[in-house]
């Protein structure tokens, strides 16, 4: 890999030993599989999957550049068991703190262009939410039109607090030039979100999904997360009982619908970045959170094993075809026999992610909202 040194500027290695203490692992975990940079900077020529930290907390307002934050994740994610043979992974050790937060994020904008660029996906571990921006970056940087999609509690266009934790997705989805083709927001709880500005969201033609409406059908999420090429998670999105390690609500996802999430993410063939961020390992009970963390990268990790079997559409035997008429419409609806996924042809030949919904709302002559809001952003 031609910016491997480069990287490598950037990075500094971890401490097994003071990582893991007095746990030994054996051949079969995480730890034992995982190619990290320790003394040696690992050979990423094959592998599918890098993992690098960014400790920085300035942009929540707190004076922490290079907390343990990351590290406590890599502990517990260490100890899970190695299922996934087919799936490379490397551990690339944190980045370097900056001067200022903007220096932090250059670095971490140049370490996830590299990566990327070479089409190995990369998952971030932070660090205060507004790193996404660097995440994000690395994409402006290669000129790549993206679709994103976050999970939060909040929706993060607030001003008047002052933080960039609190604002950065103002900057993100109005900047220019802007590369954002398509913006969706995950499970935002609406006691947090001023009514305006979901309308200024819809205006925009972006996708908002109410917490119980994804705890009501989590299947809709998964067409939304195949389509993204960048998925940004806060971890506040959790319930105080899952994540401890941020105490923001009583109420959110617990453990298994993040994992079902992430899961979905890693399925998808187009996305090449997850970013995790506001975790806490000071504010985390018997280290929780950190444990729900490492399992939310397993099941990312078992979701990209899974995608990998995915047929491609010129190979017909491996789907079940399925024509319908609704609103005078003519379409065809495909079914993964190897998944179980589903895709929806428009009107101009694409075949986009749908779910079995929008299959059954297509079959009583009803147009799947889906369909109506691709349509309508032409």
């Amino acid at each position: 890999m031609s910016d491997a040194l480069l990287i490598k500027d950037f990075l500094l290695p971890i401490s097994i030993p003071y990582l893991l203490g007095d746990i030994s692992l054996n051949e079969s975990q995480w730890g034992s599989n995982i190619d990290a940079y320790t003394e040696e900077f690992p050979e990423l020529n094959n592998i599918d999957i890098a993992i690098i930290g960014i400790p920085d907390e300035r942009g929540a307002g707190s004076n922490i550049i290079q907390g343990e934050s990351p590290d406590c994740i890599r502990k517990q994610f260490y100890q899970l068991y190695y299922w996934h043979t087919d799936i490379r992974m490397a551990d690339l050790g944190n980045v370097k703190a900056g001067q200022s937060l903007s220096d932090t994020y250059a670095a971490a904008r140049t370490i996830i262009k590299a990566l990327t660029e070479e089409n190995i996906t990369v998952i971030v571990l932070g660090g205060s939410h507004d790193l996404t921006m660097a995440q994000y970056g690395a994409y402006v940087e290669r000129k790549k039109i993206i679709e994103v999609s976050c999970i939060d509690a909040h929706i993060d266009l607030v001003s008047d607090l002052g933080l960039k934790s609190h604002n950065f997705l103002m900057e993100m989805l109005t900047g220019e030039p802007n590369f954002i083709k398509h913006y969706n927001h995950l499970a935002f709880q609406s006691y947090f979100v001023h009514p305006t500005m979901l309308q200024t969201m819809d205006k925009l033609r972006f996708d908002c999904y109410r917490l119980g409406a994804i705890k009501e059908n989590i299947q809709e999420m998964e067409p939304v997360l195949r389509t993204s090429h960048m998925l940004t998670i806060d971890i506040t999105a959790l319930a105080y009982a899952y994540s401890p390690g941020s105490a923001v609500s009583p109420n959110g996802l617990n453990g298994e619908e993040i994992c079902t999430l992430t899961r979905f993410a890693g399925m998808s063939p187009e996305l090449t970045s997850i970013g995790i961020y506001g975790y806490n390992c000071d504010e985390d009970f018997h280290q929780l959170t950190a444990m729900q963390i490492a399992q939310m990268i397993w099941y990312f990790v078992d979701g990209k094993e899974k995608g990998k079997s995915e047929a491609k559409f010129t190979q017909r035997d491996h789907f079940n075809e399925f024509h319908t008429v609704f609103n005078e419409i003519d379409t065809v609806f495909l079914q993964s026999k190897k998944t179980g996924r589903w895709w929806m042809q428009m009107p101009d030949g694409k075949m986009i992610p749908c779910s079995q919904n929008d299959y059954r709302l297509a079959s009583h002559n009803e147009i799947p909202e889906r369909w109506f809001r691709v349509q309508e952003r032409g």
